[in-house]
């Protein structure tokens, strides 16, 4: 019984490793596996489970690393958990597989805005308009983070600005 068991495991480590027709899929072939459990991570993200959502999205990529989908959704995850280093880190890699992909351009400027970046993500800007050539609801989103976030370290600048206080003196 232990035999079988172990030729199980090495069955499924094999068919688990890439072939050569995974090196001859399309790029947007994504492995169903994969897009399966993608779908249950946005169930559960729409539930407001972050957690399943987080393992649904690691999973989805471990079955294929190349669905670019499940990688912003993870990016996703990451800014709604407030850890937008992680988010940005995360679209790199989406960006990877596709620099021209307008939601995780958008995404990473907008996870840089919350980081405090506005520089980088006004930069991100500029490349998501030159991009999008029709008006883009993404474009506007990030347009927003960015304005937000200016406004906070304007703000926040403030409150450290030390105050004259007035003191009248008795005699």
């Amino acid at each position: 019984m232990r035999i079988s068991f172990l030729a199980l495991g090495a069955g499924l480590v094999l068919a688990s490793l890439p072939t050569a027709s995974d090196a001859q899929r399309a790029d947007n072939d994504i492995l169903p596996v994969s897009i399966g459990l993608q779908e249950q991570g946005v169930k559960a993200q729409h539930s407001g489970d972050l957690v399943a959502a987080t393992d649904f999205y690691e999973s989805a990529l471990a079955a294929d690393p190349r669905n670019r989908s499940a990688i912003i959704a993870l990016a996703q995850v990451a800014r709604a958990q407030g850890l937008p280093g992680k988010a940005i880190g995360l679209y790199r890699e989406a960006l990877l597989l596709e620099p021209t992909d307008i939601v995780a351009l958008t995404g990473q400027g907008e996870a840089l805005a919350d980081k405090g970046a506005l520089e980088l993500a006004r930069e991100k800007l500029a490349e998501a308009k030159r991009l999008c050539a029709e008006k883009c609801p993404q474009v506007a989103a990030l347009e927003k983070t960015i304005g937000a976030s200016a406004e906070k370290r304007v703000v926040a600048a403030e409150a450290l600005i030390p105050k004259t206080v007035v003191t009248t003196s008795q005699n």
